[in-house]
């Protein structure tokens, strides 16, 4: 089997152990620390995260360049480039850091909610992180480096290893009393370990030097015009995905910053189901760019992986619509009983609903995935890059707005908004500009799915009347939904092609047997 394969093998398993791990050990950290502190833990995770968009898309630069210098046979050119990139990547540890300590000294003004304790924490959490970070995103130069030498095998596995041991060590720490501030060493200290490893794999094993032949403006230059559209969607993604956990840091105490972190959580999980299916077909759309295909090809290729996708997203959608709040209350609730480490039933709510509604919305650019990479392939990301920063911009300033009246709802609320105005103008972008079918591609990806998704629901509903609260009530519930969607899906809403996609696999393993 080829690193390709065997690297897209783990990339799933990866994406596979993060959520189910995930969503296994959230509940415990969220006991341990208390809804307060896990909201402290939450928000200082966001503003790290933004202040990681200084890498600037540097790591993808890397790939490219990388095997662009391979596929050259240009040792020198290769030396040079990395040598550049790793002084780049100095001074953007050492921009960091500067940051940090600028952003430190306004902790106490930022976080107006929080008690002098939780200050406390939240400033000790920062400092480890900035450090963290500060090391981190330089040693992201050594992942970039075996990407560019398509030995994917290598970092893929030891992300699956670092997770596993990583979960297993937060696990151990929250049981023999550790708290927050624990959990961030933890996360450097496996960082730490795994650009040692990195580092050692790319020095010693394929060979890689880092070579100062010439330094000049033009290089550079060269180096961030590619990248500068990499970091406006780290910015975009960021807009999405940290924004509201930063504005509400501003305006909340610490327990509503844990809410809208877990509904954000499940939110996340739920566009990973889709693009482990998506990330597959992806690459096609490259070579049928390059092969001239025509709009309508390019649309029946959308539609084949957009109904998978939705054949997917639907069940997931269909079942956390019904049944999701149950789990919530499973999950991270207390029933009816009100503590520090556990959400009440309204919390719970709340929860469901920021995580339905980033659900809804994430749904139809999941389907479109495959736009995105006709896009990139046609080299016309920048109006989408735009637009997304645009309305993403717009949207934290409404859900800023309305968080000030309806707190975490309203947070999610303004940003969903800007993706759903964002998606419509992209559906008229891909139809008038690009030349792809939308008309056509809604009519096929709902012919057939959609009655039987309707019809799905509406049994889903009446199952919900089946008596209990606990785990093994829900099981029952989501397993009878499951056995009537697979069966209705397969036999009245798949088409024969996508039938054959479930009917090999399932061959395969009965013939090993």
């Amino acid at each position: 089997m080829s690193q390709l394969k065997k690297g897209a093998l783990l990339t799933y398993l990866k994406i596979f152990l993060t959520n189910v791990i995930g969503i296994m050990i959230t509940p415990l950290i969220v006991s341990y620390l208390g809804k307060d502190e896990y909201g402290i833990f939450n928000a200082i995770g966001a503003l790290i995260g933004t202040i990681a968009l200084l890498d600037f898309g540097l790591t993808n630069t890397v790939v490219r360049f990388v095997a662009k210098y391979r596929a050259e046979k240009d040792r020198v050119g290769e030396e040079n480039f990395l040598a550049t990139i790793r002084l780049l990547y100095l001074g953007v540890s050492m921009l960091v850091i500067v940051l940090g300590i600028i952003f430190y000294f306004f902790i106490d003004s930022y976080f107006t909610k929080f008690s002098p304790e939780e200050l406390r924490i939240a400033k000790l959490m920062f400092v480890i992180l900035i450090f963290n970070l500060a090391v981190q995103l330089p040693g992201m130069i050594f992942t970039g480096i075996c990407k560019g030498y398509e030995s994917f095998v290598f970092p893929e596995s030891v992300s699956v290893i670092r997770y596993l041991l990583r979960s297993f060590t937060v696990v151990m720490v929250l049981l023999y009393g550790g708290r927050a501030i624990s959990l961030v060493i933890v996360d450097t200290i496996f960082n730490l370990l795994t650009i040692a490893v990195s580092a050692h794999f790319v020095i010693r094993k394929l060979k890689v030097k880092f070579k100062l032949h010439e330094l000049s403006k033009k290089y550079i230059k060269q180096i961030f015009k590619y990248s500068s559209w990499i970091f406006v969607f780290s910015i975009v993604g960021m807009l999405q995905w940290k924004s509201g956990s930063w504005v509400l840091g501003a305006i909340s105490v610490p327990k509503v910053l844990g809410i809208y972190g877990l509904g954000i959580a499940l939110g996340t999980y739920y566009g990973a189901f889709s693009t482990a299916i998506s990330s597959v077909f992806l690459p096609r759309a490259t070579q049928m760019s390059v092969n001239n295909a025509t709009g309508e090809d390019l649309t029946s290729m959308m539609i084949k992986l957009g109904r998978l996708s939705f054949i997917i997203l639907m069940y997931i959608l269909g079942a956390f619509m019904l049944y999701g709040e149950q789990f919530i209350n499973l999950w991270v609730g207390g029933g009816e009983l009100e503590g520090d480490a556990r959400y009440n039933i309204k919390e719970c709510r709340e929860i469901y609903i920021i995580a339905l509604m980033i659900m809804v919305g994430y749904t139809l650019p999941l389907l479109q995935a495959f736009g995105n990479s006709i896009l990139e392939a046609k080299n016309k990301l920048s109006f989408k890059a735009v637009l997304y920063l645009v309305f993403m911009l717009l949207g934290t300033v409404l859900g800023g707005f309305l968080a000030i009246e309806y707190s975490a709802i309203g947070m999610i609320t303004g940003l969903v908004a800007g993706w759903l105005v964002v998606q419509n103008v992209m559906n008229f972008y891909y139809h008038n500009t690009i030349g792809l079918n939308i008309f056509r591609f809604f009519k096929e990806l709902l012919h057939k799915t959609l009655l039987v998704v309707l019809f799905v629901v509406l049994i889903g509903y009446f199952i919900n009347f089946i008596p209990g609260n606990g785990w093994i009530n829900f099981v029952l519930k989501g397993g009878t939904y499951t056995v009537i969607f697979t069966i209705l899906m397969y036999f009245l809403g798949m088409q024969e092609y996508e039938r054959q996609l479930f009917k090999k696999p399932l061959a395969f393993l009965l013939k090993r047997k």
